[in-house]
């Protein structure tokens, strides 16, 4: 059997385990895992390590941010920059824009990703309101329709749900089999704390990370997996920053619950200082919930080891940091409350995680295709066409250098922000070749010219 392309030399990696073979890939799937395969296209890459695609599930593009804000990626800089770190499949989230029903939002931002993605693309739903046409008709349509996940808030004036309507999509949830994620941050808490850190003069970028403290994740994170409890349904924790809701999502499990939980590259490898550096460059790195401590990184490290956190995702939210519509908006200097949320990070995600997880030891390889590509597929639908080297799956691959050292630049990233958080930080392992239903997407760092992503329609969550 002649196929397309054929891999040879690499050591090829999947969650269940890793071997020395050859990558036969036919029709942009893998069609053989073996020695002395043939092909019209041979890859040599003795040394270098076959990873499936990274899949990073919890990205933002093109979404509306406020009056005046704009994102700094649309899905062609965003899936170019993901792309460029090692990633064949991004999830952002659809968020109606006001006045916008839950299906029109859907129909605009797919118009938006169609024909610009060099990664493939699918959409969780953003549920900002509950009101029967939303909750009877178009989120049945559309989980039927293969959006089989959506996220609800519990902070943001404009999105926070209640916990009665929290419950309420719950409900259609667990009737069309969909999995519910959430931001979990306790708005009031938070707004009592604005308030009293302004009637104090305290305004400046690090305040927000001391309006948003610890208690405010953990009381909100046990309070959405109650809600979970008494509806019946598993729940998937977003972007878990510290010990203590770690600790509460443990305890969960320890009762039976199904609880799925996330954490980010900022939670091991930034902290709220960062957040108070001179001037407005502190800045840069307000994002919610807030980077903590150096004492919560091993904290963070230990549910990576040990399960705790099922996928590790980079929650890419990016704006231009010199711009009246990204960090430096109208009001942003005088008051933290004014600073867009989010910093940008999907190009970032799978060598910070590499270079401080697997070079460092902490986890194996195996470990590291489970919680950047499968377990994200299995969660989301996406499992076995996405997400692990397997006979018969997409053939998505990123092959890595695991001793390439190199410093993150903000000069050699792809996304559209002017910035990276990461600015000087010195890693050891790059991807150095992405394959996208067997097609080069990127190649030493430099993204391919055509988008070849495609729309994936999901299925039901498969439970890690």
């Amino acid at each position: 059997m002649t196929h397309d392309t054929v891999i040879t030399g690499y050591q090829v990696v999947a969650a269940s385990g890793n071997t020395y073979c050859d990558i036969g890939i036919t029709n942009g799937q893998i069609a053989t895992l073996g020695l002395d395969l043939e092909g019209t296209e041979i890859i040599d890459g003795a040394g270098l390590i076959a990873l499936p695609g990274g899949i990073d599930s919890h990205v933002h593009i093109s979404q509306p941010s406020g009056p005046g804000i704009e994102m700094a990626d649309d899905f062609t800089t965003g899936t170019r920059s993901a792309a460029c770190g090692g990633n064949t499949t991004i999830l952002p989230f659809c968020l109606p824009e006001e006045g916008q029903s839950l299906r029109e939002a859907v129909a605009a931002y797919r118009a938006k990703a169609d024909g610009n993605c060099l990664t493939d693309v699918s959409f969780h739903l953003i549920v900002k309101k509950t009101d029967p046409v939303t909750m009877g008709q178009d989120l049945p349509a559309l989980i039927k329709s293969g959006y089989t996940s959506f996220k609800v808030f519990m902070t943001y004036a404009d999105l926070a749900l209640s916990d009665r309507q929290i419950l309420d999509v719950m409900a259609v949830a667990k009737e069309h089999n969909a999995m519910v994620m959430v931001h979990a941050e306790n708005e009031d808490a938070i707004e009592f704390l604005c308030d009293k850190a302004e009637r104090a003069g305290e305004i400046s970028p690090y305040h927000h990370a001391a309006t948003r403290p610890v208690p405010v994740e953990r009381e909100a994170t046990h309070r959405a997996i109650s809600l979970a409890e008494i509806a019946g349904v598993p729940l998937t924790i977003v972007h878990v920053s510290n010990g203590e809701t770690t600790d509460e999502i443990m305890r969960a499990r320890q009762r039976g619950l199904t609880i799925f939980a996330e954490t980010c590259p900022q939670y091991i490898t930034l902290t709220a200082q960062d957040l108070d550096r001179d001037g407005f460059d502190g800045a840069k790195y307000v994002c919610s919930p807030p980077p903590r401590t150096t004492e919560e990184w091993p904290k963070i490290w230990s549910g990576i080891e040990k399960g705790v956190f099922d996928i590790f995702s980079s929650d890419h939210c990016p704006f231009r940091f010199n711009d009246l519509t990204g960090k430096n908006a109208p009001g942003a200097r005088q008051s933290f409350r004014n600073i867009p949320n989010g910093i940008p990070g999907v190009e970032t995600r799978l060598p910070i995680l590499f270079s401080e997880g697997v070079v460092k030891k902490r986890i194996s390889l195996e470990r590291f295709a489970a919680i950047t590509a499968t377990n994200h597929a299995r969660l989301y639908g996406l499992y076995p066409r996405k997400g692990s080297i397997t006979v018969g799956a997409d053939a998505d691959i990123a092959l890595w250098d695991p001793t390439l050292s190199k410093t993150i630049r903000q000069a050699d990233l792809h996304h559209g922000s002017d910035y990276t958080p990461w600015e000087g930080f010195e890693l050891t392992g790059w991807p150095v070749r992405t394959i996208l239903r067997g097609v080069t997407v990127m190649k030493d760092g430099t993204p391919a010219s055509v988008p070849i992503g495609q729309y994936l329609e999901r299925g039901a969550p498969d439970f890690i």
